[in-house]
């Protein structure tokens, strides 16, 4: 449903545009201002509309409804960001009047210009990132093993069948050793359709497809549908995927984590006969799993930001954005998202799918 926060914000956002745009000279001269506070209001309206009846695809074209909503609000709100970069620089008109004036038109023109560049990605193939992972205590027989991981593919309206085939056939050219699904796999809004677990079950590994829950499908009480598709779910759980490397599943059954700072798994992780796996889809309580014996972290959740600025804040609540970074002596590895939250649109990165190859020897 379309929240009274978002529709609130989005609503200040629509108006503070229009507001701007109505002093731009090149567009005045073109349409009146009456004109633009309509379209304004035009384009708030399909916005609301698209995220309100979107997710239900009760009707025909409900589909393009929410990608066009859900497109507007992303091109909103990369015009609302240089619009008010040239007011705080300009005090909002209280110096540099005439070359506020054009400095606008600018902006307006800078954010539509991000907008498109922001479709352009966000629509593209995800881009194959690959990883060199060392693990002490991976056996020699399992040196190169190849692991291949999605996270937060968004699976719903926006993000159907058709888009699904191509990732599993994406993954599959790979020739994974292992598959990992790093939650938020559907986007949350009822049980998914079923030719998505139809599709979904042409995911295959010699050693398995393995998942995780993610915020998004904190709605789902008991059977989650990936094990419908054939994902074997961890939730607070490990298992043995070859002799020497054991998998672990971090459930986010707390949503976000633990605010207390306490782990969010139901008991602490038994130190592995060899190398450990975990997958946890929010990338929080690192240093608890380095200290529990886990070589190895995979998580997703950051989206990579998504849309420029909001890596900046992002950045801030977790260890890290995205790729691989080192904490103690595990490695962590985020992956920024198969799929893409809200708008098809990504800047700066693509979307991505993580190949991971297994070393064996100590971590540097």
């Amino acid at each position: 449903m379309f929240g009274w926060g978002l529709s609130l914000l989005s609503a200040v956002l629509m108006a503070y545009v229009a507001w701007r745009a109505a002093s731009v000279p090149w567009l005045t001269r073109k349409f009146s201002k009456r004109t633009l506070w309509l379209v304004a209001a035009i384009l708030w309206v399909v916005m609301a509309l698209g995220r309100m009846f979107g997710h239900s695809a009760s009707f025909p074209g409900s589909s393009l409804l929410e990608f066009i909503g859900m497109t507007l609000l992303g091109v909103l709100f990369l015009c609302f960001m240089p619009l008010l970069l040239v007011d705080v620089v300009t005090g909002f008109g209280s110096w540099l009047r005439n070359s506020g004036l054009r400095l606008r038109g600018w902006a307006l023109l800078v954010g539509i210009g991000l907008s498109g560049l922001a479709s352009v990605q966000g629509l593209r193939e995800p881009e194959v990132v690959d990883y060199e992972v060392k693990l002490q205590g991976l056996p020699q027989e399992l040196d190169g093993l190849v692991m291949v991981a999605l996270s937060d593919l968004h699976l719903g309206t926006t993000l159907g069948p058709k888009w699904l085939k191509a990732r599993v056939a994406q993954v599959q050219d790979l020739k994974p050793d292992v598959v990992v699904l790093l939650g938020d796999v559907f986007e949350g809004h009822g049980r998914p359709e079923g030719e998505l677990l139809k599709i979904l079950q042409k995911l295959n590994a010699p050693l398995g497809v393995w998942g995780v829950d993610g915020n998004h499908e904190q709605h789902e009480i008991g059977n989650s549908p990936l094990n419908d598709a054939g994902v074997r779910v961890l939730r607070d759980a490990t298992a043995m995927l070859a002799p020497g490397l054991m998998l672990a599943g971090r459930s986010q059954s707390t949503g976000h984590g633990d605010e207390n700072g306490q782990p969010v798994w139901a008991a602490p992780i038994p130190s592995p006969p060899g190398a450990m796996v975990l997958l946890s889809h929010i990338p929080k309580h690192v240093q608890e799993a380095a200290a529990s014996g886990v070589g190895l972290m995979l998580s997703g959740h950051t989206h990579g930001g998504q849309i420029w600025p909001f890596g900046y804040l992002v950045g801030k609540a977790y260890p890290a954005l995205d790729g691989q970074s080192k904490v103690g002596g595990m490695t962590l590895i985020i992956n920024r998202g198969t799929g893409t939250w809200g708008p098809r649109m990504r800047l700066w990165h693509r979307s991505e799918v993580s190949r991971i190859h297994l070393r064996p020897g100590a971590v540097r």
